[in-house]
C-alpha cells in the first residue's frame, strides 16, 4: 500500500498551510476567543473563499467532490493552527452524513449547497458525544436519536431546541447540551438506515479528531524546539543539553509512528473496507497517545509558564487534552479494538497489516 500524497494533495495542503499561518495566527486566535461568539464570521468568509467549506461536497452540488484520504491532510492542519472554527464538522462531517441521504431528499440538496458556498454552519450531535460543539451558531443541528430499531436523524433550526452552554478548559471550544423533540417532520433517516449514517459518522468524527491530533502534536513540538532553542540556562541553550534532547525526540517518535496508522485508516474508510472501524479506533488511540505526550513533554520543557496564557503553548495543549476524549474516549476504542482482536476470526500479526476481507 503506497501511502504517498499526490502532487495536488500535497499542493492543497501546502496552500491551506500558508493561508492558515496568516490568517490564523496566535494573536488573531487570542481576540477571536475572547468574544462572546468565539467565532469569526470573517475567518469563516475567508475559509469559504479558500474553497475548504467545498472540499468534500459533491460536485454535483458546487463541491470538490475530495474524499476521507485528503481530510487527513486538511485535518492535520487544521490541528497545527488551532483555528477556532468547527469547519470539518460542517465541510466534513456533515457533509458526509447529508450526501449519503438519498439523492432526491431535500435536505441533502439543499444544504450541501450551502455548505459549499460557506453559507451555512451546521452542528451535530451524535450520542458518543455528551455536548454539541457550535450550536448556538448552527443554522442547523443535525441530531442524533437513538430508539429499539436503530438510530433516527433529525434536522432542527435554533428555534427547535434549548441550548445550555457548558464551559471548557479550551477557550476555542464552545460546547453545548441541546435539548429537544424528535418529531416526524424534523426526521430525515430512521432504522437501519439511520444507524447506518450513525457508524459512519462516528468513524468519520474520529479520523476529523485523529488528523486535527496529530497537527496538534507537532505544532507543540515546534513550539517547544523553538523555545529550547532561544532559552538559556548556564550561559546555553537549553536544547544543547542531552535530556531535553531526549524528551524531543521522543515526542518526534510518537509522532512519526502515529503517521502511518492514520493514514491506513484513512484507506480503510475511504474503501469502506469490512474493518474499516477497528483501524480508526487504532488511529484515534495512536493519535491521541502522540497529542499527550506532545503536551506533556513540552510543558516540561516550558515549564510552568506554559500554562499561562501569554504562551502559545498553552492554546494548542488545552486543545489537545480535550479532542483525546471527543468522538470517543479511550477506553471505547481500546473496547472496540479488543473486540476485534479477541474475537475468534481475528487476523493477527504483520501479513494482516494491509488485509481487506473481514
Amino acid at each position: 500500500m503506497d501511502f504517498t500524497f499526490n502532487e495536488d494533495q500535497q499542493a492543497l495542503r501546502d496552500s491551506v498551510g500558508r493561508f492558515l499561518m496568516v490568517e490564523a495566527a496566535p494573536e488573531k486566535l487570542r481576540a477571536i476567543w475572547q468574544t462572546d461568539a468565539g467565532r469569526s464570521s470573517e475567518l469563516r468568509a475567508k475559509l469559504a473563499e479558500q474553497g475548504l467549506t467545498a472540499l468534500s461536497v459533491p460536485e454535483t452540488q458546487g463541491g470538490l467532490g475530495l474524499g476521507d484520504v485528503d481530510w487527513t491532510l486538511m485535518t492535520q492542519e487544521l490541528g497545527y493552527f488551532g483555528i477556532p472554527d468547527s469547519l470539518a464538522d460542517s465541510a466534513y462531517l456533515a457533509t458526509g452524513l447529508l450526501a449519503a441521504l438519498p439523492e432526491s431528499h431535500p435536505a441533502r440538496s439543499t444544504w450541501l449547497a450551502r455548505i459549499a458556498d460557506g453559507s451555512a454552519r451546521i452542528a451535530l450531535g451524535h450520542p458518543v458525544n455528551p455536548w454539541v460543539a457550535d450550536a448556538h451558531l448552527a443554522d442547523l443541528l443535525l441530531l442524533a436519536h437513538p430508539t429499539a430499531t436503530g438510530t433516527e436523524w433529525h434536522a432542527l433550526t435554533l428555534d427547535q431546541v434549548q441550548i445550555t452552554p457548558c464551559p471548557s478548559i479550551d477557550a476555542s471550544r464552545r460546547l453545548a447540551t441541546v435539548a429537544w423533540t424528535p418529531s416526524e417532520s424534523t426526521c430525515i433517516a430512521q432504522g437501519a438506515a439511520g444507524q447506518a449514517l450513525a457508524d459512519d459518522l462516528l468513524d468519520r468524527g474520529a479520523l476529523n479528531v485523529s488528523g486535527q491530533l496529530l497537527g496538534l502534536a507537532q505544532r507543540m513540538l515546534d513550539l517547544t524546539v523553538d523555545y529550547a532553542a532561544q532559552r538559556k540556562q548556564f550561559g546555553k541553550p537549553i536544547g544543547s543539553f542531552q535530556a531535553v534532547k531526549h524528551h524531543l525526540a521522543d515526542v518526534v517518535t510518537k509522532i512519526e509512528f502515529a503517521k502511518p496508522v492514520l493514514y491506513r485508516a484513512a484507506s480503510a474508510l475511504a474503501s469502506a473496507e469490512p474493518q474499516r472501524s477497528v483501524r480508526i479506533s487504532h488511529a484515534k488511540l495512536a493519535c491521541a497517545e502522540a497529542g499527550w505526550f506532545s503536551a506533556r513533554k513540552a510543558i516540561q520543557v516550558h515549564g510552568a509558564m506554559g500554562y499561562t496564557w501569554e504562551v502559545d503553548l498553552q492554546m494548542f495543549m488545552k486543545r489537545a487534552w480535550v479532542l483525546d476524549a471527543a468522538w470517543g474516549d479511550r477506553a471505547f476504542h481500546k473496547q472496540r479494538l479488543a473486540d476485534a482482536l479477541l474475537a475468534d476470526a481475528a487476523l493477527l500479526g504483520p501479513g494482516a497489516t494491509f488485509n481487506t476481507n473481514p
